[in-house]
């Protein structure tokens, strides 16, 4: 069977590896993803996983071509099955034009149910060889490597690299099984069973291969973060293991606390203190820190809540994705206190979000989140490096004097905000209503004119709102509304409709809501809102604060992410039904 690329090379081949958890399926993801990009091609890559240490089937998406690829795709390409259930946890995906990599061996029984092109290559014997089936994985990534003609030496670099810190025996056998697996690939090619053809990408070389925890960490210390308290919860523990592993060269403080509880206070402390904190969490964790959160809405603190969505309720699926999460980071808290919501869509977001957020919770003495998901966390590809230039750590810090007064009542609620030491002031916060000084009152005029003073701010912070990124033509007839970590799958299934009466717009501001949404809305003849919950929560926003209902809808809520090819099915299916009924 020859294998010449795809009916449109743009759209590059997608590879999957797919095994029980346990068999390093991650180094090979890692190792493939980086190979690949060094050598200049475009590389899009995002997991789903189950929640155990081992068994269950776990499988990785990589999207390899020659334009750039930012989205998650249905179609398999090539599958290399690491085990035993790979093409029965797949099957949905699997079609008859799919090459599976594997031992026939393990797979015989699958096999017989798939029409797929199959590969019976020695990946066990072969890493046997070796000295150990833990080299199993290395030589999988030495197949792909082989077949698509990558040079052998620049990927034993890698490997070099990449087994730095262990032992001279383990990287010879590495790299043993690596070039053992390179020449099974490269007989696969030599023999004509197999062909691939997808040109480099020059741009690549100059680019980063980053992830969506990197993201966020990365923004976060652009942001002028020095202090990070959480409790591990994934999706979000990545972005704490990111900065704690940073913290010497940055001058941060990460905290592992001993609860999520304690993680929101010592955050909030900290701001008292002076320092720019952070909480990463996740929606079951985050629920422990809404009595924090209303603290630093009576505090008027500055507060940054990085919350990776999970799907809930309760434990739920906690290593799958959704977009549930969006009503619990509106409404919570007790009491009635200003905060904003923003959702990075694109990487790049995600870096300018979170370094924004700093600026805009300091400024305007309130809580930010920057709320992404797991399908954004564990995604990453290559993008050009951010462009540091524009980028200030803004903080707005005033020295105190003796009649400083903390809560002074302003035209525009915000009042100066000190920090003890800084300055010969008083520094006084309460967590019960307070007067200007900061000391506790029952007088009940005054809890009126606090209560107008803190929702005040949220006008202010208006000012600054990041608009909706219309993508696609300006004369559009339908539009199809998301958010967040929907915007590369969204936006290339435009591009496969190819429209020129359809167009995206999107929302990495969920709160307060651009007031330009209306607009948008009422020029369009039809609108359609893409969304990863089950009750279409931006949907009800938009209700909310325009008005404005939309009731078609294209609603995800399985644990796993859009893929490109649902949401064009979908936007198709939606557009024939209107146009029939119209």
């Amino acid at each position: 069977m020859i294998h010449k690329g795809l009916p449109d090379p743009a759209e590059g081949l997608s590879i999957v590896l797919c095994g029980p958890a346990g068999l390093g399926i991650q180094t090979v993801e890692y190792l493939l993803t980086r190979i690949f990009k060094l050598a200049g091609y475009n590389v899009f890559a995002t997991k789903e996983y189950m929640s155990r240490v081992r068994g269950g089937m776990n499988s990785t998406t990589i999207r390899v071509s020659s334009v750039p690829v930012k989205a998650f795709v249905d179609r398999i390409d090539i599958l290399v099955a690491l085990g035993a259930g790979a093409i029965a946890h797949l099957s949905r995906r699997v079609e008859a034009e799919t090459i599976v990599f594997g031992q026939r061996q393990s797979l015989e029984s699958e096999l017989a149910s798939t029409s797929c092109s199959f590969f019976d290559v020695p990946l066990s014997q072969t890493a046997l060889a070796v000295g150990d089936k833990i080299y199993s994985n290395t030589v999988a990534t030495g197949i792909i490597a082989g077949v698509f003609g990558i040079e052998l030496q620049m990927s034993i670099k890698f490997l070099h690299k990449y087994f730095a810190g262990k032992s001279v025996e383990v990287v010879q056998k590495n790299i043993q099984a690596l070039t053992a697996g390179y020449e099974i690939g490269r007989q696969l090619v030599r023999t004509g069973r197999i062909e691939i053809s997808i040109e480099k990408d020059a741009a690549v070389a100059e680019q980063i291969l980053l992830g969506g925890a990197e993201a966020v960490g990365l923004g976060a210390i652009a942001g002028g973060c020095n202090f990070i308290s959480s409790y591990p919860m994934s999706p979000s523990t990545p972005v704490l293991v990111f900065m704690a592993k940073h913290s010497n060269e940055f001058g941060i403080i990460a905290e592992q606390a001993e609860d999520e509880i304690a993680a929101m206070n010592m955050a909030i402390g900290a701001w008292y203190a002076g320092a720019r904190a952070m909480v990463t969490t996740s929606g079951g964790g985050f629920a422990l820190m809404t009595e924090g959160l209303s603290l630093a809405g009576m505090l008027e603190s500055p507060m940054v809540i990085h919350l990776a969505q999970r799907p809930g309720p309760a434990t739920g699926l906690p290593t799958r994705t959704e977009q549930a999460d969006l009503e619990l980071a509106l409404y919570a808290g007790h009491g009635e206190f200003p905060r904003i919501i923003l959702a990075p869509g694109k990487l790049a977001d995600g870096f300018y979000l979170t370094q924004k957020a700093f600026n805009l919770a300091d400024k305007y003495q309130m809580p930010v989140f920057v709320l992404t998901d797991q399908y954004f966390i564990d995604t990453y590809y290559n993008i050009p490096a951010p462009d540091l230039s524009h980028l200030k750590v803004e903080e707005y810090v005033t020295e105190t004097k003796p009649d400083y007064r903390r809560y002074e009542l302003t035209a525009d609620g915000i009042s100066a905000r000190g920090i003890p030491g800084f300055g010969t002031g008083l520094v006084y916060v309460d967590s019960d209503e307070h007067t200007v000084e900061g000391c506790i009152t029952e007088d009940l005029q005054l809890r009126v004119k606090m209560v107008d003073k803190r929702l005040k701010k949220l006008e202010a912070a208006k000012s600054e709102i990041i608009e909706p990124e219309l993508v696609g033509p300006t004369n559009y007839k339908r539009l199809v509304i998301c958010w967040g970590s929907t915007y590369n799958i969204v936006s290339e299934a435009l591009c496969r409709l190819n429209r020129d009466d359809l167009a995206m717009l999107h929302y990495k501001q969920l709160y307060p809501l651009p007031t330009s949404t209306a607009e948008y809305l009422k020029k369009a003849q039809e609108t359609i809102i893409v969304e990863a919950n089950a009750t279409g929560q931006f949907a009800k926003l938009i209700k909310l604060a325009t008005g404005i209902s939309i009731e078609q809808k294209i609603l995800n809520y399985s644990g796993l992410s859009f893929t490109v090819e649902q949401v064009v099915e979908s936007l198709e299916k939606l557009m024939k039904v209107y146009a029939y009924e119209h």
